[in-house]
């Protein structure tokens, strides 16, 4: 892990005249996370020195969290003190209870203060508890607390996708201080999955102020995953402006912008480098050089010539590469060699240009679905095409997804077990007394509560329920439907358990037992809850450990997308295309899961369903196909295949 320091240096020679704040990328978040932690730890270890106070400036939300799990454990392994720091957060939902669970202070004591040696009379958290009319006053004294504490030395920012800092909405003015605000729609919509529901989430927050924050010494802004990319891309290459808070710290003489490498993909030099300096064109740049052409000058690839390229940035390529009919040819190609009918590899037949093998089949194929319902969203229509072919197809549901049930789905499942059991003369005062404990739950439950575990398993059977429903309309057998119910995910809550040993030996067990040709998995890493990744990270190192078995040997991992985003067409090296029916087969797949219907728990800032992002998705990818020159299809799923 290279540090921070030492990535300033070289900074200068990758920075482009587009960027106006300094950004550092790493490849992993984990890596990057820690560099910072090493930051903070060498200014404490500065200041602890001259027995001078460190002032902090703190976030909350899952940004930070790796950065404080390693400053614990600099803390614990290596005697870092923190007696000597002050702490300042950014901000705090108004109004809320400090014990809530969506609580900041309740966040930063469970990531960070209960597990270091903290002064807590050192710590200043905006209070969510205060009437109305004492708001005022009391962000007064917040200030007032900062100066005199001599001003924040490093202050860790996270960046919402409006381009909020801290909860500086879209229209805050470059020297507002700490105070009562109102929280943005999309903000609030974020928060939702935390709160269980948008109706849940406080309208309002305190906040520190834009001037607040640009009078730190220094400031980290970090951001992690596809998500935060186009947001990145405005406040670093973007003008000032209100309606984008972070533009601001292009003012800030001190500020660093931490990436991993997803949180960077559409910056200038990352996704279009060739219209900033030469490039190595290898052939993965080229792909992406000639759709980008493609896609701005609105003309198929074989239609492209030397002009086209000498025009928009790309006289190199052509002079490297070219003429233009060359590259088309060759880019052409390679895009005709994704398209397949036959996910599973078409028998008895020439495979040199396929993305599949024609042998051995069939294949046993083995779908790994992160939630109960990913396998039908994100691939249905490859799934069924498996089964239709003659594959032995398995799906792995790794997760119950039991906290995107609403409780009067479970009051209704409840009351047809009930019912069921009189009906047939099977009534039983043990069901009796559950069922009035269910009701008795729910009635006085808290928004954001936790369930009890009858409540939690109620709705794991539901998901169980409806993700069998879906896997038989499919045509894949019950025994061929495995329920991992992995243990990261059983909290209840929205915030996860780290990945376990336990998590990584339930998928090698699986993988060992299936033996597969082909493994299906989830790569759609925009997931706003991080199970994706979590279940991701999961199969990545069970491969690890079964990289060796003869099995293994002969097995292609295909990555697929669809429910939060879609891979681009430069990236995606097999499209499986659908017919309209076949479309309609996925969707009535879709409809079986339920309780997921009409208005899902955990949407996302996507108002639409899932059926019908993923059909867009879907006849998006088709319609780029299209436009390149190729056939024209209904639909296409697009996979990227991970090479372990």
């Amino acid at each position: 892990m290279e540090s921070i320091k030492k990535k300033l240096t070289t900074l200068d020679k990758k920075r482009t005249y587009l960027e106006k704040i300094p950004i550092i990328i790493y490849d992993e978040s984990s890596d990057a996370s820690a560099a910072i932690a090493r930051e903070i730890c060498d200014t404490i270890k500065t200041n602890n020195e001259t027995d001078s106070p460190t002032v902090l400036g703190l976030a909350t939300g899952s940004t930070p969290v790796k950065v404080y799990d390693e400053l614990i454990r600099i803390h614990k392994e290596e005697g870092l003190s923190f007696s000597n720091v002050v702490t300042f957060n950014l901000d705090e939902y108004y109004p809320i209870e400090p014990d809530s669970l969506q609580s900041y202070v309740r966040f930063m004591n469970e990531h960070l203060f209960d597990h270091i040696d903290i002064n807590m009379d050192n710590v200043h958290i905006p209070d969510g508890t205060l009437n109305e009319e004492d708001v005022e006053s009391f962000c007064d004294e917040y200030e007032e607390k900062i100066r005199k504490a001599g001003g924040i030395d490093i202050q860790l920012l996270g960046i919402g996708k409006t381009g909020h800092i801290g909860f500086n909405e879209p229209g805050s003015r470059a020297d507002s201080v700490t105070r009562l605000i109102t929280l943005d729609k999309v903000t609030r919509t974020d928060a939702a999955s935390s709160f269980f529901g948008e109706e849940y989430v406080p309208r309002r927050a305190i906040t520190m102020g834009v001037g607040t924050i640009l009078s730190a010494d220094r400031i980290f802004l970090m951001a992690w995953g596809e998500g935060k990319a186009p947001v990145i891309r405005e406040t670093v290459e973007g003008d000032i402006r209100e309606s984008i808070p972070a533009t601001y710290l292009q003012n800030h003489k001190n500020t660093t912008i931490v990436l991993d490498e997803a949180a960077s993909e559409k910056l200038t030099r990352v996704n279009t480098p060739w219209l900033i300096d030469k490039c190595d064109w290898d052939e993965k740049l080229i792909r992406k050089g000639v759709v980008w052409l493609c896609r701005k000058l609105d003309k198929p690839i074989l239609k492209l010539t030397d002009e086209n390229y000498n025009e928009n940035g790309m006289a190199d390529l052509i002079a490297k590469k070219g003429p233009a009919y060359n590259i088309n040819i060759k880019v052409f190609n390679e895009l005709q060699h994704t398209i397949t009918g036959w996910p599973g590899g078409k028998p008895n037949e020439d495979d040199k240009y396929r993305p599949e093998r024609a042998k051995p089949f069939p294949k046993r194929c083995l779908i790994f679905s992160p939630h109960p319902d990913d396998d039908v969203i994100s691939m249905g229509g490859t799934l069924i095409r498996l089964v239709d072919h003659g594959h032995d197809v398995h799906i792995a549901y790794q997760t119950s997804g039991n906290i995107a049930v609403f409780d009067d789905e479970a009051i209704r499942f409840a009351d047809f077990v009930t019912d069921y059991a009189e009906v047939f003369g099977m009534k039983d005062e043990k069901a009796q007394s559950l069922f009035r404990r269910i009701n008795k739950f729910l009635a006085e439950k808290e928004p954001g509560q936790v369930d009890s575990p009858e409540i939690k398993t109620i709705k794991g059977l539901i998901r169980k329920g409806e993700a069998k429903a879906g896997g038989r309309y499919c045509g894949v057998p019950d025994d061929n439907m495995h329920f991992m119910n992995m243990p990261f995910y059983e909290t209840g809550r929205v915030k996860k358990k780290p990945i376990s040993q336990e998590d990584i030996d339930i998928t090698v067990d699986l993988l060992n037992k299936i033996k597969p040709h082909q493994v299906y998995a989830a790569g759609d890493l925009s997931d706003p809850h991080g199970t994706h990744r979590v279940c991701l990270n999961a199969i990545f190192e069970a491969l690890k450990v079964v990289k060796n078995e003869p099995w293994a040997k002969d097995c292609y991992v295909w990555l697929y997308r669809g429910a939060w985003q879609e891979w681009d067409v430069n990236e995606i090296e097999m499209a499986v295309p659908l017919s309209p029916l076949e479309l309609k087969r996925k969707r009535r797949a879709i409809f079986k899961h339920q309780s997921q219907k009409d208005r899902p728990l955990f949407p996302g800032t996507d108002s639409r369903e899932f059926w019908q992002r993923s059909e867009d998705r879907n006849r998006g990818t088709a319609n780029l196909y299209d436009d390149l020159g190729l056939a024209e299809y209904e639909a296409i799923e697009g996979f990227v295949r991970y090479h372990f």
